[in-house]
């Protein structure tokens, strides 16, 4: 089975080759069916985060489910990828943005595998796995990507859009882009100790910073960029170490009491 998976939604569909589809069941309900076939001369697996037919709002994503399930396959790294609005006013529709930390103010998501005893406390200080973000980084310069290398991914409840004045406290609160589906994955991954990492496309600016928000143009814009950003996931797959030399593979050790 595959070391390396990759989480998105719409779009992503073109990034395997020669691909089969496998189910796995999970002690938190049914995963969709991830594809497991070739990225270049990887073997990757491809897990739809809204399911086969985009059918699960973000707020309603099985997100245990699907984290668990990569893991009972074998999964070391996760690649994501995001859709998110700009808030801050030098980030344009079409730029991508790797994000080094995030900010959840989701509000009735399952955030923990860890609902009892051993009580565990995972350290977040790198909420990103350093070695991903630095392949996804070195990709996009290699195919001069514009990319933001350094930003803070801020991730409410959704489905709904945010209003201006939300917007203008995340921005207060150091946000620099926003989606609904960044969080609670990238902390499920870390307890489960999967490395983790975002690719963000940038499909809108966020609210009060135009005159309205559209789904269909986040759509549009995805389906532009979405070339590259394949490119992008492409040559950082091949980036990655096969050994691991950053701290999620062993969160665990010094987390519970």
């Amino acid at each position: 089975m595959p070391r390396i998976a990759v989480i998105g939604g719409s779009g992503l569909e073109g990034l395997l080759m020669g691909s089969r589809e496998i189910r796995v069941g999970t002690p938190y309900g049914p995963a969709p069916a991830i594809s497991v076939g070739s990225a270049g001369v990887e073997e990757v697996a491809f897990l739809p985060r809204h399911g086969r037919k985009h059918d699960s709002p973000p707020h309603k994503v099985n997100y245990r489910a699907n984290l668990y399930a990569l893991k009972q396959i074998g999964i070391e790294r996760i690649l994501a990828t995001n859709a998110v609005g700009a808030i801050n006013s030098t980030y344009n529709p079409g730029d991508l943005a790797v994000p080094e930390d995030i900010l959840d103010i989701t509000k009735s998501r399952v955030t923990t595998f860890f609902d009892s005893s051993p009580v565990t406390h995972v350290d977040v200080s790198q909420p990103y796995c350093p070695e991903l973000r630095r392949a996804l980084i070195d990709a996009a310069r290699a195919v001069e990507a514009k990319t933001w290398s350094n930003s803070i991914m801020t991730v409410t409840e959704g489905p709904r859009y945010e209003t201006p004045a939300e917007i203008r406290m995340l921005q207060t609160l150091g946000g620099d882009i926003v989606g609904m589906t960044g969080a609670p994955e990238v902390f499920l991954a870390r307890e489960l100790e999967i490395c983790y990492s975002a690719l963000c496309f940038i499909s809108n600016r966020a609210a009060g910073q135009q005159d309205k928000l559209s789904a269909v143009e986040v759509m549009e814009i995805g389906k532009r960029v979405m070339p590259e950003v394949l490119t992008v996931i492409r040559r950082a797959i091949e980036k990655i170490p096969v050994p691991r030399a950053c701290p999620c593979a062993k969160a665990i050790e010094e987390a519970q009491v």
